[in-house]
């Protein structure tokens, strides 16, 4: 990961009452988050409640309509007065972060080795011998080093998934953004996926998670946020959350993932 400087007060990331509209309808309602170097927050809650719309602000993937965003030492203001960068500007600053979706999205026409390679050469106009290297280290990493000259029609979901990881850390971000990447598999690739995961977050590598994987959660998150209605609920310790909630939204939501008993909050 590269040595980017931190924000002002030491966070990779900060938000500070960040909003996003679709017409009348309010997806994220003011939140504020700080992440920390090294940091693995994963984000919980009900479908359709924000948790990928706010992870796909942090990319400036949709353009929030009011707070702020600060990414390393780099400050955006959101509102009807500001605007975000464009073009070359914006370029710069999504390659400081990775995003990995829920879709795979990969070039089908190129190989997984040119799939990797190709945020290198194209946007940091890394010469190709230079970043092959880069790139054959990374698919070693997520277990596809003979898989480097395939197409992505030859590989299963959960490859096609760890191909694009390798190429979102071949940008060397400062933080990893993960949008549902475990959704659209089959439940029996779903483990090779996280297995990549979890070795990043042991690497200390800064993450931001949202998932349903709630072991997933347990085992690598250093905390854990529950979103509701486009607003955080409830943060804290993954064994606090998960097995300990404060807020009853966030027990009625764990309870569908602890079998039929109903989670208490820890006011019960």
């Amino acid at each position: 990961m590269t040595n980017s400087p931190l924000t002002s007060d030491g966070a990779m990331v900060r938000v500070d009452g960040l909003r996003k509209s679709y017409g009348q309808v309010e997806a994220v309602r003011g939140v504020s988050l700080e992440v920390q170097r090294g940091e693995v927050v994963v984000i919980i809650g009900p479908s359709g409640c924000g948790k990928s719309t706010f992870l796909r602000c942090i990319n400036l993937l949709e353009e929030p309509q009011a707070g702020s965003l600060r990414v390393l030492d780099r400050r955006i203001e959101f509102g009807p007065k500001n605007s975000i960068p464009k073009g070359r500007e914006l370029a710069r600053f999504r390659a400081g972060i990775g995003m990995v979706f829920q879709q795979f999205d990969l070039f089908p026409h190129k190989t997984v080795l040119d799939n990797v390679m190709a945020g290198p050469v194209i946007v940091k106009k890394m010469a190709k011998v230079d970043a092959e290297p880069i790139a054959r280290d990374l698919l070693a990493k997520v277990g596809l080093a003979g898989f480097t000259a395939r197409y992505p029609r030859e590989l299963s979901g959960g490859q096609q998934q760890r191909v694009a990881i390798a190429r979102a850390m071949a940008m060397q971000p400062a933080i990893m953004l993960f949008d549902e990447v475990t959704s659209a598999l089959d439940p029996e690739l779903v483990g090779e996926v996280l297995d990549v995961m979890k070795q990043l977050a042991a690497e200390g590598t800064t993450m931001m998670v949202v998932t349903h994987e709630m072991s997933f959660a347990q085992d690598v998150a250093d905390r854990i946020v529950v979103m509701d209605a486009g607003q955080v609920v409830e943060q804290g310790e993954a064994a606090e959350v998960l097995m300990r909630p404060k807020n009853a939204r966030t027990a009625q939501f764990l309870s569908r993932f602890h079998g039929t008993r109903e989670v208490k909050t820890s006011k019960d």
